[in-house]
């Protein structure tokens, strides 16, 4: 492709809410009981039957419906101890709202560096373990990225770290035919626009531990109405806390939940579609010495609604360049190797309330890391076009 065809579709403009959920959401609207606890007699509730579903979709003992995946992250902190001080690892490479949910505890990030395939260290996760007394691990699924979880769990294990797991960018993916989020104690799940359903914010959390599910409905304001979550833990498990436990208020609502059970129905066919997505630009693309794709586990089945490959070896004002150039016919990169944060992307060396140490891993591997979402409004020709861009900028500017 050499006649610098421009690519005009949107990287950031998410398909309609389906039918079926324009129909939850009016029934909702119509009645008007949008508080998770104003319900009629006999009535369990839109944000009750999500949660249901949810319990079924991941097979967790418990699930909890909040306001966003950042507010189940902190909340997943707390109702593991997590408190003033304490030391959680996590890793370099994710987004800001998991070192933020840690911060917000006054709680200490403690980062662990990255591989090439964007997925935890775990020879420096073990040494970070045994050198920081950490007892929790807030384990990050950056884009989609899994490590061997079989591997991680055997270091969780011998360092007595309990492990939550930020699914954000895995809803409907699985590791070893297990579902993204049944490897640690407690999983966190996002709804916000970009993610895999869409509520415009919205989190949700998964435990078979009662002690865990029983303090975080609390946390999230359940004002003694935990009888009515027919996804928690039984009401006596609640007697041990209910006093203790302050209310945080982060419930979701009944409009968002009724938008989003439509959603997780289908979400299967979501996610295929995704992938054949992914596939196309992996096989268009393929590896060439000019960029590199990301190795990928064979035990993970991804949920490609985005993609990465690498620039290696190029400085940053040919990266840039480049950058800017694609963007001038049409393809949205994200770089995560420039120097500040730039919108949603942001690297460990930008939260400075972290006291980030240097992790001269991470900052090689994401030096020339690309990324960019694949949205379920781009069809397979979109994809064969902004693979060519891509090669044509990559061949041309020679980055």
């Amino acid at each position: 492709m050499t006649d610098k065809t421009r690519f005009s579709g949107s990287f950031t403009q998410q398909e309609p809410i389906p039918e079926a959920a324009i129909e939850a959401a009016t029934k909702v609207l119509r009645h008007g009981r949008l508080h998770r606890y104003n319900l009629a007699d006999g009535e369990e509730g839109e944000v009750a039957l999500l949660e249901r579903d949810f319990q079924a979709f991941t097979g967790a003992k418990y699930a909890l419906a909040v306001a966003s995946g950042g507010y189940a992250l902190a909340t997943a902190l707390r109702a593991h101890g997590v408190s003033v001080g304490d030391n959680v690892l996590t890793n370099a490479f994710t987004l800001s709202p998991v070192p933020g949910a840690i911060a917000s505890l006054n709680a200490k990030p403690v980062f662990v560096e990255t591989t090439d395939a964007l997925t935890i260290d775990l020879d420096h996760l073990a040494e970070m373990a045994a050198g920081t007394e950490a007892k929790v691990l807030l384990l990050s699924y950056m884009r989609g990225h899994q490590p061997d979880m079989d591997a991680l769990m055997r270091v969780a294990k011998t360092h007595g770290l309990s492990v939550i797991e930020d699914c954000a960018h895995t809803m409907g993916g699985t590791w070893g035919g297990v579902v993204s989020g049944r490897h640690g104690v407690t999983a966190c799940y996002s709804a916000q626009t970009y993610k895999h359903i869409n509520s415009g914010e919205g989190g949700l959390l998964i435990t078979d531990d009662p002690q865990v599910a029983a303090r975080a409905t609390l946390l999230s304001g359940s004002y003694m109405l935990y009888d009515r979550h027919g996804a928690g833990p039984e009401p006596e498990i609640f007697e041990h806390y209910r006093d203790v436990m302050p209310n945080i208020s982060g419930r979701m609502d009944n409009l968002r939940a009724a938008i989003l059970r439509p959603q997780l129905a289908d979400l299967d066919v979501q996610v295929a579609r995704w992938n054949v997505l992914h596939e196309t630009m992996e096989g268009e693309l393929g590896d060439h010495n000019r960029w590199r794709l990301i190795h990928r586990d064979p035990g993970l089945k991804r949920v490609g609604s985005s993609f990465q490959f690498q620039v290696p070896d190029k400085g940053p004002d040919k990266i840039r360049d480049f950058v800017d150039r694609c963007a001038g016919r049409g393809v949205e990169l994200k770089w995560f190797g420039a120097p500040r944060a730039v919108g949603f992307t942001s690297t460990y060396r930008n939260w400075g309330y972290a006291n980030p140490p240097v992790l001269p891993q991470t900052d090689r591997v994401v030096a020339g890391l690309l990324d960019m979402r694949l949205p379920l409004t781009f069809s397979i020709e979109d994809c064969t076009l902004i693979a060519g861009i891509l090669r044509d900028e990559l061949a041309a500017g020679n980055p």
